[in-house]
Order: structure tokens, then sequence, then C-alpha cells
């Protein structure tokens, strides 16, 4: 039977994080959202997503199909629930669709918000990722869920005795280097995934994970509950924050109650603020209602969407989002919303010339020979580019 993991309105308010992926290809914890349902239901996976989307994510049909809300993260009662659904049966929570059971021939025309004859109300609580603060907020709980399930009935590779690991609950996988670093499980599992590098001096605490080939800088501080990576260089200081792929904070900086997309750089010393003066509520840049948007949080720190970049010395201040490939330079505090292909600072904001734009997107993904800036990367961010315009002028 195929997964397949559906976008409804989440994608949406999950903007600008979701202009350039499914909501399911969202990492939170150690694995994405559609990783998780993956391993949990011992299946491929496909997407059912936006048109400019589907080149890169397909969507493919089976004769049998679950379609599985791609907000939802999975756990053992809620995949129990789906498990006992038969053919043309819905599981709904208050007023979300989670997953439909769906014949081929009915699966080409799928409603998100439709509604089944024969559906089951889901009583536990579920982990769902509605709006871009959600992803750090339930990073801990996502950690430790992921840890279970990838270590289970596994055995740890061992570290040099150099380090200094408290606590129990710490995994690496085979490939995994460290040296003289301390890392603390007491407040949540440790996991350094095959071929990471944690270099001298680091300090980590948990919950913690450390994706595919990524490197922790020497002298790093990282707090719990933070994700690094796959490909990730990071040093300075981490809070509660999650670092998607190939980005790069490599320098000296504060990062916390923070998420960062793929493909970003954070220059030499950039800050962002969690906390604002006032110790007030946070309010966050909401692309559905172009308007600002309580959180309900006291700390919330930096969203930046992927390919976005960060000069020497930059300075976010509290809950501020940046959009997609936008480039950030100069003194003084930029403004808490940062359109999607900008180029600027607190001084003011031009748009991002596309021709210029593409070139040093495909200079950047150059620099990892496995990657290539092929159609569909080119297609999505065409896309972007010209639904965005309008959010510049």
């Amino acid at each position: 039977m195929a997964i397949i993991l559906f976008d409804d309105d989440a994608r949406n308010t999950l903007l600008p994080l979701t202009y350039t992926r499914p909501v399911a290809d969202l990492r939170i914890g150690i694995l994405t959202i559609a990783e998780k349902w993956a391993k949990y239901l011992n299946s491929d996976f496909s997407f059912r997503t936006e048109a400019y989307l589907q080149g890169k994510f397909p969507l493919n049909i089976h004769d049998d199909n679950i379609f599985i809300n791609g907000a939802v993260c999975p756990d053992e009662a809620v995949v129990a629930a789906i498990n006992n659904l038969k053919s043309g049966e819905a599981l709904r929570y208050e007023d979300k669709l989670v997953a439909v059971k769906l014949k081929d021939v009915y699966a080409d025309n799928f409603d998100p918000y439709g509604k089944y004859s024969n559906e089951t109300v889901y009583t536990g609580e579920l982990v769902i990722i509605t709006h871009p603060e959600d992803i750090f907020r339930n990073n801990d709980t996502e950690i430790r869920k992921d840890f279970k399930l990838l270590t289970k009935g596994r055995k740890s590779a061992k570290l040099s005795n150099t380090n200094t690991i408290i606590g129990d609950d710490f995994f690496a996988e085979e490939g995994a280097q460290a040296e003289c670093c301390t890392f603390s499980t007491i407040n949540g599992p440790i996991y350094l995934a095959a071929n990471t590098e944690v270099w001298e001096g680091t300090n980590i605490r948990g919950p913690f994970a450390l994706c595919e080939y990524s490197q922790i800088k020497m002298g790093t501080k990282i707090y719990g509950a933070t994700t690094i990576g796959p490909y990730c260089r990071i040093g300075g200081e981490v809070n509660n924050a999650v670092i998607w792929g190939y980005s790069s904070k490599g320098h000296e900086g504060y990062l916390g109650n923070a998420v960062i997309g793929e493909w970003c750089n954070l220059g030499a010393d950039t800050n962002n603020s969690n906390l604002k003066n006032n110790y007030s509520e946070v309010k966050l840049w909401d692309y559905p209602t172009q308007s600002m948007r309580p959180t309900g949080l006291q700390f919330c720190g930096l969203i930046m969407a992927d390919h976005a970049k960060s000069g020497i010395n930059t300075m976010f201040n509290t809950g501020t989002v940046v959009g997609v490939n936008a480039n950030v330079f100069g003194g003084g505090y930029p403004p808490n919303y940062i359109p999607d292909f900008s180029w600027g600072g607190a001084d003011g904001f031009v748009e991002y010339g596309f021709e210029k734009m593409m070139e040093t997107t495909g200079r950047v993904i150059a620099r990892r020979p496995h990657r290539k800036f092929d159609d569909a990367e080119k297609a999505i961010l065409t896309e972007v580019y010209e639904l965005t315009r309008p959010l510049r002028r």
C-alpha cells in the first residue's frame, strides 16, 4: 500500500518554508516527517503538493493508497489507528483530515478538505506542524521519538575516549567522529549520524541530533533541543534551533529558537534576538494574512527560508522572518519581515535580480558534487520568484 503525503492549509501557514517543499519534507527531530512515516509504516512515500513542486516531489498512485496529512508527525498510537482503517475509511482529528485509505480509481479525485462516509475521530494527542515556530517548539518531543525509533535494537559505535559522555541516551553511527568534547544526555538524548564530525572543545547538551556529513566546529556551544544537517557546518552558540541541510553558520554568533532552511549561510557574528526587552509575546509575519501574527511565545528568534544569506555582523531582531533567497547585509536591525528575493538591509531593500540570483544559487549548489542545480530546482525557484513578486512591491 502506497503512502501519499498530502498538503492542506498548513502549506500556506508554514510559508516561506514551504515555498520550496511539501509540508512532509520538513525536518523536525532527526528525520523529515515523510521519513518518519516511511519508518513507521515500512513503505516508500510520495507527495501530493503544489503542481510546481511535483517535478522534484512526484506523486505515485498505486492500486491501494493511504493519503496521510503531511503536517502530522507519527507516533505508535496514530499509526495503529491508521493501520486499522479499511479502504474508503478516514481518520479525522478535530477539523483536520489525518488519513484516508483509497483505491486508485478514487485517488485521482482526492480532496484534503472532503468528507468521507465512514470517518473515525482520533482522540489521542498529535504533534501537528501548522506554523514555522511549531518546528522548534516540538523539536524536543520529535528528537526523543526519532531517537527511540532509530536506535531500537541497535548498539552505538564507540567514540574516542578523549570525549566525556554524561548519561546513557547517546548514540553514534559508524563513521561519526569526535575528540575532546562533552556530550550531556541528562536533559535528552544525543544522536550523531554517520560521517559526522564534532571538533575539539565542543560542548553539547541534549536533546540533540547531528545529521549525516555535518560538522560542528571547535569550541561550539549547543543547547537542546537542536537539530543540525545533513551536510552542515556550524559554530558559535546555538539553542533550540533546527538547521536544515547544506546550511552553514561557520563562525561565532548566537542563534536561538530558530528554523534555518536549506542552502542558507549566516555570516560571521550573525546574531538573532529571541527575547524582547519588555518580555512580551513575540509576533511573526504571517503570509496568508500579510500581517503580524501572535505566536503565544516569549522566546522566538529567526525563521529563514531556503537559499537566504546574511552578511557579517547581521543583527536579526526578535521574531524575524526571512524569505526565500533573500540576501541581508549591513549595519543596524533589518525589519522583522524580509520578503523573498530581497537584497539589502536596515537601510532598505531592492529586488534580487533573477539572473544574478540564479547564478549565485548555481554556484552554491555546485560546491556539493553530489547535488545538481537541475531543471526541477530551477523551475521551483522560477515559480516562487513570480509567486512572491507582489510581496516585494
